[in-house]
């Protein structure tokens, strides 16, 4: 059996509430099962499923009871530490032009396959999380997902949805065999037109250090800090095991500067980021 995981990051966000949900599959040579992780501002939670609750199609993701998919979410989960139920329906997703991965997704022996489905889409509905009620109307929602063995030992990921738009960005260390090489993802939605820097396209990143990093691919430039620390902590995959334990800042608080030509496309600050910094502070 090969080590390797299989998972979905959906993040819902109002004016009142934030939350993800990360369903997922394991598998290594000590253990398979499923998970479904919940992530708020001030907690998170980790549920357990044997492999056998899991159904996937081309369209939906299944967990027992909890159904993942394209139009939207549908959760009942009656564990010892988590009760949560409720539905959530989304808007038409927001995919980008092609796969973000490029050519790099033809590459065999890579540790992690990032795919993004949707940059920004309408959420609508309510959960009760241990009795807590979460309401998303006229929300935005975000959606990506993870393949492979392993999360990148080093890495940054941060996404962050704004009135004209929606950006994702990440770099990570990656290990290619003998090689190791920085590479760089991202993705800028602004007033409907894509913007996409990629290592298969000549980004590099110039700058990663005190939750600062910069991306230029030509004339083009992306910042991203973080401003706060106010992570809840979430388990990551190591070789399909669930035995890493990375920090989301889920709501916190970020700047993010985009530049084309020397000039500003957009400059802001926002409480409203969601930021992951997994390289030495």
């Amino acid at each position: 059996m090969h080590n390797q995981f299989g998972g979905w990051y959906y993040r819902m966000q109002s004016d009142q509430d934030t939350l993800a949900i990360i369903p997922a599959f394991h598998r290594s040579r000590q253990s398979q099962f499923c998970s479904i992780q919940l992530i708020t501002p001030t907690r998170s939670w980790n549920v357990t499923f044997p492999y056998d609750a899991l159904r996937q199609t081309k369209t939906s993701f299944q967990i027992g009871p909890n159904l993942f998919s394209d139009q939207g979410i549908c959760l009942d989960i009656d564990a010892p530490n988590l009760l949560a139920s409720g539905t959530l329906e989304f808007g038409p997703l927001t995919p980008i032009r092609y796969d973000i991965m490029g050519p790099f997704r033809y590459v065999p022996l890579m540790e992690c396959r990032h795919i993004i489905k949707s940059m920004k889409h309408s959420v609508t509905g309510n959960l009760t999380i241990n009795g807590t009620a979460y309401r998303f109307h006229n929300a935005v929602g975000y959606l990506e997902g993870d393949r492979g063995r392993s999360f990148p030992t080093h890495y940054v990921w941060t996404q962050c949805a704004f009135p004209e738009g929606s950006l994702v960005l990440s770099v990570a260390e990656i290990p290619l065999g003998p090689l190791h090489f920085t590479g760089t993802i991202a993705v800028v939605l602004w007033q409907g037109k894509e913007y996409r820097f990629a290592t298969y396209l000549g980004a590099r990143a110039v700058c990663i250090a005190s939750g600062k990093i910069l991306i230029q691919q030509g004339s083009w430039s992306l910042r991203a800090e973080l401003l706060e620390q106010s992570g809840q902590p979430l388990l990551a995959p190591l070789e399909g095991e669930m035995v890493r334990t990375i920090h989301e800042h889920i709501l916190c608080r970020a700047a993010y500067h985009f530049q084309i030509n020397e000039s500003t496309i957009f400059q802001f600050e926002t409480d409203s980021a969601a930021f992951e910094y997994e390289y030495p502070k």
